[in-house]
């Protein structure tokens, strides 16, 4: 027998992305709290929308997405020409790998950074160049510091996962002075929508006036649309349209861009996830913190536990998995004594503090 097809090399190298862990053996409906989707689900809007489109789905979907594309140029004041929509703001990480990155070109993230940016760059034979972040969060100099001659897109999550830190406006823009006119700055704001402090701001306003920006939403978060893989980029002209050449012609599906839009002119039910999330994070927070345990301050719907070690953190991993409770372990950005929980439901909330306060008890 002949050998199979080799790939590429450097394919097999990389390590596959490992979602959230969604059961636990023996127990029928466990509380999720390991991707940071939003708990109480897509809104009555959104629902709708989907279960409408379902008439239309042996129907190819526009291409452009020109529905959604007009809806969130409204929404957020934009230019429709310069929206890149994909199948989850993924995606559009992976399009815009794909369009600049080629063999010995690399990209700079934070030490922390989204696993996401990586794993196409690798797959696009570039390296990648990790900034320190001895603070848990993504500085302008140590990212700068990392530029080279062969550096071609820096990306920075703002919020961050699955550290919850966040760069200012004021960094952001002196990040972008700092590089060179043909590196791409991408700036995923997944979690935009849950930000409170006043320092931070979109960079949509800067993006506008320049060609080397592109900002990414996600509508997997506050919208409660993970299911439906929607993301979009906003990107100077000329990216939107190079990118625009390698996009798959149908990657949004029919349910997907009627539920966004939906869920786009929800502002019910983005208040309630707001509030939900204002309200019970700085809760869990502090309560977290009262057991012995460090938490991270966070900007977006999650908070990060750290533990003395990584043994102390697998037991309550285990512990809460024990009580119907699902978290995220994030050995695999380089955290094996933290553990990530999403904000849920207070029920949801309140059987993690019980967990939690009964591990740090024993």
């Amino acid at each position: 027998m002949t050998d199979a097809p080799a790939p590429k090399p450097g394919i097999l190298d990389i390590a596959p992305y490992v979602g959230g862990k969604s059961a636990i053996a023996g127990v029928a409906e466990p509380m999720k709290l390991s991707s940071n989707e939003n708990m109480l689900g897509a809104g009555q809007l959104a629902r709708e929308a989907y279960e409408a489109a379902v008439r239309n789905i042996h129907i190819y979907p526009d291409g452009r997405a020109t529905k959604l594309r007009d809806a969130v140029a409204g929404h957020h004041g934009l230019e429709p020409e310069r929206l890149i929509f994909g199948n989850g703001s993924d995606e559009v990480f992976a399009l815009l790998n794909q369009t600049y990155l080629t063999p010995g070109d690399n990209i700079v993230t934070g030490q922390y950074g989204f696993l996401a940016y990586r794993i196409s760059a690798l797959a696009n034979q570039a390296s990648v160049k990790l900034a320190p972040e001895p603070e848990f969060k993504a500085t302008v100099e140590a990212l700068l510091e990392q530029v080279d001659e062969r550096t071609r897109i820096v990306y920075v999550s703002s919020p961050s996962n699955p550290t919850g830190s966040y760069n200012t406006g004021e960094e952001i823009r002196r990040l972008h002075e700092g590089l060179r006119p043909d590196v791409l700055l991408v700036v995923d704001e997944a979690y935009a929508e849950y930000v409170t402090e006043p320092d931070w701001e979109t960079s949509f306003p800067l993006a506008r006036d320049s060609e080397n920006i592109v900002v990414t939403r996600t509508f997997s978060k506050i919208h409660g649309l993970g299911g439906l893989r929607i993301g979009f980029g906003y990107a100077p002209l000329k990216v939107a349209q190079a990118v625009d050449r390698i996009r798959l012609p149908f990657n949004v599906s029919v349910p997907g861009l009627e539920a966004a839009v939906a869920a786009l002119g929800d502002e019910a039910h983005q208040q309630a996830s707001r509030d939900l999330i204002h309200t019970w994070r700085p809760r869990m927070a502090q309560a977290i913190r009262g057991f012995g345990f460090e938490v991270l301050p966070s900007a977006g719907n999650f908070v990060l536990v750290r533990f003395k070690d990584v043994e102390q953190a697998q037991r309550a991993n285990d512990y809460l998995n024990s009580k119907g409770v699902i978290v995220r372990p994030v050995g695999g950005y380089g955290l094996p004594e933290a553990l990530r929980i999403t904000i849920g439901t207070e029920d949801q909330n309140r059987a993690v503090l019980d967990a939690l306060s009964e591990f740090a008890a024993r």
